[in-house]
């Protein structure tokens, strides 16, 4: 039996913070990008989602009992390649039609103005995907530069569900609170989400970007 707490190194009794700290470490280990393995990244990110979504005593998550009588490895062939649905839209689309960026109806509002489908749409995320490599390998053109969570080229702002973030050197922590995530490294935790994409234009971002053509060219090549 392999608990969530086992995947992330954890003792039973750990904290919120301590979860945070050891999933961005875990997954980091974990991308096959770095040494790991598919299969172990998307143990992690189960790990993480059981012990980070609210009731993770057992209550909303485990079932009977708590989350330390979770057996991850029982069903991982069935749960493990779930797809994450995502709702998206596009800043400029936002800017272009004077609505606000934290009106609550704006998914709603975005949904019934017949906008191109490059910018308001949904897609799929596999387990092993970022969601800035998840927009790519459909066909979108989302913007990016450093892909190291070093500028904010990539940033979206969160409106519904969680997005993790393992590595963020340029996002402080009062631009989290308010809903700013990088699309390059932030992988979904939660079933749906719904992001605005291209907020590298809202102007206290402005300064957090790179220029990004030489890093688009450099990938092309």
């Amino acid at each position: 039996m392999v608990s969530p707490f086992d995947v992330l190194g954890l003792d039973d009794d750990a904290d919120d913070d301590d979860i945070e700290r050891a999933y961005r470490e875990r997954v980091k280990e974990a991308h096959p990008d770095t040494g790991g393995t598919i299969e172990e990244f998307q143990l992690v990110r189960r790990a993480y989602r059981l012990l980070s979504e609210p009731g993770r005593d057992g209550t909303a998550t485990a079932g009977d009992g708590d989350a330390s009588d979770v057996d991850l490895t029982a069903d991982a062939d069935a749960d493990g390649a779930d797809q994450i649905r995502v709702e998206f839209l596009d800043y400029e689309a936002i800017v272009d039609r004077g609505w606000r960026l934290d009106d609550d109806d704006l998914f709603v509002k975005a949904g019934d103005a017949d906008l191109p489908a490059s910018d308001y749409g949904r897609l799929l995320v596999d387990p092993d995907e970022s969601l800035l490599e998840a927009a790519e390998n459909r066909g979108y053109s989302w913007p990016f530069s450093c892909r190291g969570g070093a500028c904010a080229n990539c940033a979206v702002y969160l409106v519904e569900g969680e997005l993790s973030q393992p590595a963020n050197h340029i996002l402080s922590e009062d631009h989290a609170e308010r809903g700013f995530r990088l699309s390059c490294n932030g992988y979904p935790v939660s079933d749906e989400l719904k992001v605005v994409f291209n907020v590298k234009h809202v102007p206290e971002l402005d300064e957090l970007r790179l220029p990004p053509g030489p890093f688009r060219r450099a990938r092309s090549q």
